[in-house]
């Protein structure tokens, strides 16, 4: 078996493994079964002038008219964007123009409504907040595995599996046997990963296990498996391309995966080949409703769930009451203008 050197996203060396392979892809084009195209994209990569990008960037969206969420900071960028395909490919083409985003990769998938009704990019810190100084997946990460190997490396009884997500998320799909450290936020990941029992050096030299993790889109196992080679770890593995490029790309009576995963648009879930799940969203705490949570007396459409009612005020409701009517007044006059 021949040995393959991988390289990250814009020809950085990285880890050598056997039958691994990293290609620097821009994501293919699937076909259009739907009017509204998503394309989900991130890279590590500096960015010193951050800043500076975020007024030409939002401009172009809007000229577009792509709507959606991109977040900019020295460490990289991190989207998901929507709209008509060859408005969303345009932004694609003039972000990847730029030779520090020439290797950006993106993935792809279709709507019949559109996922975003805004447009909006944001300066942040992080482009996924951990708050450990110092972690960056360009210096150091975990072993990419594509979706097509990972079945047989989570299947080892030596792997610990660990799902990187929210604990909403892990409510309603994960891979079977997967931990799930019930997280509120992916920051309280590196304390949770520090004090599990399951990661400490059991065998007499004190060998830490091998880990492998996964994520939605894969940004967040950039990190975290980043945190854990500086923490000493050797063998740290992570799914290329997330839940999402496994689900698009293994056929469902191969797929160790149970439920649906979590998106955050409208969508709210999708399952195998990308199909929009059955979930509904609560539009006050942008989570998924639980089974049977519209038809509870803490339910109001725009407001509240159960899972959110007791931690919101008064004054909060009342805003989102408000925002709520303004939403159905703006759904009206456009139902009504597409009837003329």
């Amino acid at each position: 078996m021949t040995d393959i050197i991988l390289f990250n996203r814009c020809g950085v060396k990285r880890n050598t493994v056997p039958s691994v392979q990293r290609d620097c892809f821009r994501g293919q084009n699937s076909p259009m079964p739907a009017p509204y195209l998503t394309a989900a994209f991130y890279l590590f990569v500096t960015l010193p002038d951050f800043e500076a990008r975020r007024a030409p960037l939002l401009a172009l969206c809007e000229q577009h008219q792509v709507k959606g969420l991109i977040l900019l900071a020295h460490e990289g960028i991190n989207s998901t964007i929507a709209g008509a395909a060859d408005d969303v490919r345009a932004v694609l083409a003039y972000l990847r123009a730029d030779p520090l985003l020439s290797c950006l990769q993106h993935k792809e998938s279709w709507s019949d409504k559109p996922p975003f009704h805004r447009m909006k990019v944001r300066l942040k810190k992080e482009i996924v907040t951990m708050n450990r100084p110092g972690i960056s997946p360009t210096h150091r990460a975990g072993t990419y595995v594509k979706p097509a190997d990972w079945n047989a490396l989570i299947a080892n009884p030596d792997v610990v599996v660990v799902d990187t997500r929210n604990d909403y998320e892990v409510e309603i799909g994960s891979f079977a046997h997967a931990i799930n450290p019930k997280l509120k936020t992916f920051a309280e990941l590196p304390a949770w990963l520090d004090a599990n029992p399951q990661l400490a050096g059991t065998s007499p030299s004190n060998k830490k296990p091998k880990v492998a993790m996964f994520c939605t889109g894969g940004i967040r196992c950039e990190k975290s498996t980043a945190y854990l080679r500086a923490q000493g770890f050797e063998e740290v593995f992570h799914l290329e391309g997330g839940i999402l490029k496994y689900l698009e790309t293994v056929p469902a009576e191969q797929s160790l995966w149970q439920g649906e995963c979590f998106v955050f648009d409208e969508r709210v879930s999708v399952g195998h080949g990308l199909v929009p799940g059955p979930h509904a969203l609560c539009r006050a705490c942008r989570q998924p409703l639980e089974e049977g949570a519209s038809e509870s007396a803490l339910f109001e459409a725009g407001v509240s769930c159960p899972r959110c009612h007791g931690i919101t005020s008064e004054a909060q409701k009342s805003g989102a009451r408000e925002r709520q009517r303004q939403w159905e007044r703006a759904k009206t006059r456009q139902v009504q203008q597409e009837d003329l």
